[in-house]
């Protein structure tokens, strides 16, 4: 029996290069044994999530996933709730790519990314559910990389599309080091699996891969896969503390061992603002709604194309420009951080 596969793209990610490679990317595909087709996103809402419902309803065999992180969400929310669900292969054309980061799936190449079918291998990833409030009443939203709350995550907003262009995923560390005066707690009471936290938190993170905003030292002993969060509290507003631990991330992860973060694994996470605040909440890099929220992680749902023995290697997959950006924008950051420091009027 023949194997049908969708291509789903955005026609605007990645400077249009799935556009232009989509001959070659269709062909690889169908190289593989796939009978494919494409679909191109319109500028109507939830274009890709409707189409992605469609196809595994119709008994697709696989759905490519082509665009930035928001296309590969939409997607996933597409086929979540489906009863038997097709594997997805993702083609990495946006600004972070974290997702494809975290599954060894090659960014700088859609051809060779496409290419990695061809291992005929796959991974089971857990995904996340949100249960939260928007302005259009409770839902129930969906992640597969990160959740987060918190002042910090406002800077998702702030980061211009010619910034991201310029500097992918590190602009949001720009960005971030740039708010740090800015960051402010939150009263917060946070449940999760081995305790309650109930005071004030300056950012909460919800992870499910080792991969956010470009950095693998955020969480960098997550397990994919196991059916548990990485939930990260900074109970911190105070500049000083937050400088101090910014550079502990920047140098080697360290900060999962300072006395003013909470690192821990977790099935499920309750968030409930204990002020009039309204605390948003952020769905892999997008609005998702606001607090209260219930996040739940829902185990190994959904087969994704991958490099496993890249994933198990720890293989990095950086080309040599990457490294030497990220080289030099990671110290553009913790020189950022030094001039905060020695214009506050707090620090020793």
């Amino acid at each position: 029996m023949t194997k049908r596969a969708r291509l789903i793209y955005n026609p605007k990610s990645g400077r249009e290069q799935v556009q232009k490679h989509l001959p070659k990317l269709l062909q690889v595909y169908e190289e593989a044994g796939y009978e494919t087709s494409c679909f191109q996103t319109s500028p109507e809402p939830f274009s890709a999530m409707r189409e992605a419902r469609r196809c595994g309803q119709e008994g697709f065999d696989l759905i490519v996933a082509a665009g930035g992180d928001g296309t590969i969400n939409e997607v996933v929310t597409g086929i979540a709730k489906l009863p038997v669900r097709p594997r997805l292969a993702i083609l990495p054309a946006g600004t972070t790519n974290d997702f494809a980061r975290a599954l060894r799936i090659p960014r700088d190449n859609l051809v060779k990314a496409a290419k990695v079918i061809q291992k005929d291998d796959s991974i089971l990833m857990d995904i996340g559910q949100a249960s939260l409030e928007t302005d259009d009443g409770p839902k129930s939203k969906y992640f597969m990389n990160i959740a987060a709350a918190g002042s910090m995550t406002e800077l998702t907003y702030e980061v211009s599309s010619q910034q991201k262009s310029m500097f992918g995923s590190l602009a949001y560390f720009l960005k971030g080091a740039e708010m740090l005066p800015r960051l402010n707690g939150t009263p917060l009471k946070i449940e999760y699996d081995d305790g309650i936290y109930d005071g004030e938190a300056s950012v909460v993170f919800v992870t499910l891969t080792n991969s956010v905003g470009g950095f693998e030292k955020i969480a960098p002993d997550t397990v994919m896969g196991d059916g548990k969060f990485t939930l990260i509290i900074v109970t911190t507003s105070n500049l000083v503390e937050l400088t101090d631990l910014a550079r502990k991330l920047l140098r080697g992860g360290k900060h999962i061992h300072d006395p003013q973060i909470i690192y821990t694994k977790t099935n499920s996470v309750r968030i409930d603002c204990q002020n009039d605040h309204k605390l948003l909440i952020n769905l892999d890099g997008e609005l998702g709604g606001h607090a209260p929220v219930f996040f739940e992680c829902v185990q190994q749902h959904i087969s994704f194309v991958a490099d496993t023995e890249a994933i198990q290697a720890r293989t990095s997959i950086k080309s040599p420009q990457e490294v030497q950006l990220e080289k030099e924008l990671t110290n553009q950051v913790l020189e950022s951080l030094d001039y905060i420091d020695s214009n506050d009027p707090d620090h020793d």
